[in-house]
């Protein structure tokens, strides 16, 4: 990658998000976009009258620093109604630009120079990158992906390899489940094991949970409602996900005030506040009823197999994934072993979109042969990226088509 001149040595390295460039791509070539996580459809049509309502009236100033006090009481609401967990909504909720604000915050305010964060590798791509901005190091553990022709979505980890991830330098555990890009949705073994270490290390944990409605296999369970995890855990969500209004960047974040009162400080430093209207818009949003959740997740359940049942129709090996929106495929079954390579090449072969899951891995070997597809499309759009691929590739495994080389 090309060194920039004048970014500090931290940043290196980052450049444009892979998103951004496979979106241009995309856009250039008029392929299908299943690369970048966004809907193509709004949500739903109460959340945002609710925003219009909000414009029109006038609620358009800066709202106040920690966030409106309704949208706070919505997420504590929330937070009591599906996960039994108990925020004062006056000093244990902050809303955030955005779930990526909250993150980085967090990293600013909660990390030392030279201290260490573990994750889970591979990462959603802003954590490398706020963990640099903080000074600290990362140490990851490496998501191990299903062997080819597997059943389900087995990426797993080593419990020695967690182990030993913590040192005495541990600031924080960073934690995203259901996770991106995975799909992996931890279990309750695993997060009893990162509890504990947790506890052990006296570290403190930060979750992103932006899936947490969208669970299909498996259930969702928040680390901070483990023995002895809601003194030392942050909780980070959003509305984007849930509501399908990601250009809203509507977040928050919950936990002991002690903790929340640090976010808060390099948060308002960042962005100060953002989103006005559309704060009481995402408060009316987390007030839907169950059914409104259900039916999302189940909309979502039925995207997932659509797309997976096409892509394996086209020859790839798929990590059904347990949760988010989005499938990883294994290119390797087209005797193909560069992801990246693929995706550049891929909507001039399909006219479709995805990205390289190596970008996510700490060592991009270690996913070279994995990529990401979206699923948060229209059915009609998905049956046609998958028709796009099965046309493309669908016969290649059959043909017994290989390179030594990787490339198409």
């Amino acid at each position: 990658m090309t060194r920039l001149p004048y970014l500090n040595a931290r940043l290196q390295g980052f450049g444009t998000t892979i998103f951004a460039e496979m979106s241009a791509l995309a856009a250039e070539t008029g392929a299908i976009n299943l690369g970048q996580g966004f809907p193509d459809t709004d949500g739903p049509a109460e959340v945002s009258e609710a925003a219009i309502e909000a414009i029109r009236s006038g609620r358009n100033q800066y709202p106040p620093g920690p966030g409106i006090e309704d949208l706070r009481r919505a997420v504590a609401e929330h937070q009591a109604r599906f996960w039994n967990l108990t925020v004062d909504p006056a000093t244990e909720v902050l809303v955030t630009a955005g779930a990526t604000e909250a993150l980085a915050a967090a990293m600013l305010a909660l990390c030392e120079i030279g201290d260490e964060v573990v994750v889970f590798d591979p990462t959603y791509d802003s954590y490398p990158a706020g963990i640099a901005m903080a000074g600290a190091r990362q140490r990851s553990v490496l998501l191990r992906p299903p062997a080819p022709d597997a059943d389900g979505n087995a990426f797993t980890f080593d419990r020695d390899d967690l182990a030993d991830a913590f040192t005495p330098k541990t600031r924080l555990l960073l934690l995203n489940t259901p996770h991106n890009p995975t799909g992996k949705v931890f279990r309750d073994e695993e997060l009893r094991l990162i509890a504990e270490l947790c506890r052990h290390h006296d570290v403190l944990a930060v979750t992103d949970e932006v899936y947490e409605h969208l669970v299909f296999e498996g259930t969702h369970r928040p680390l901070a409602t483990y023995p002895g995890m809601a003194e030392r855990t942050l909780t980070v969500s959003s509305g984007g996900k849930s509501f399908s209004f990601t250009g809203w960047k509507i977040g928050w974040a919950t936990g002991p005030a002690e903790v929340v009162a640090a976010v808060r400080t390099a948060k308002q430093f960042l962005t100060f506040v953002n989103g006005a209207p559309f704060q009481p818009a995402i408060a009316t949003g987390l007030r839907l009823g169950d059914d409104y959740f259900d039916r999302f997740t189940d909309t979502l359940r039925s995207k997932r197999d659509l797309l997976c049942a096409m892509l394996t129709e086209a020859g790839f090996d798929v990590a059904v994934p347990e949760g988010t929106y989005f499938a990883t495929a294994d290119i390797s079954p087209l005797g193909l072993t560069d992801g990246l390579d693929f995706c550049l090449r891929l909507p001039a072969l399909a006219g479709v979109v995805a990205v390289p899951s190596s970008v996510f891995y700490e060592d991009p070997s270690d996913g070279a042969r994995l990529i990401r597809f979206c699923f948060a499309k229209r059915d009609e759009v998905l049956t046609e990226a998958g028709r796009r691929l099965i046309d493309a590739f669908g016969s290649r495994r059959q043909r017994g088509l290989t390179s030594s080389s990787g490339s198409c």
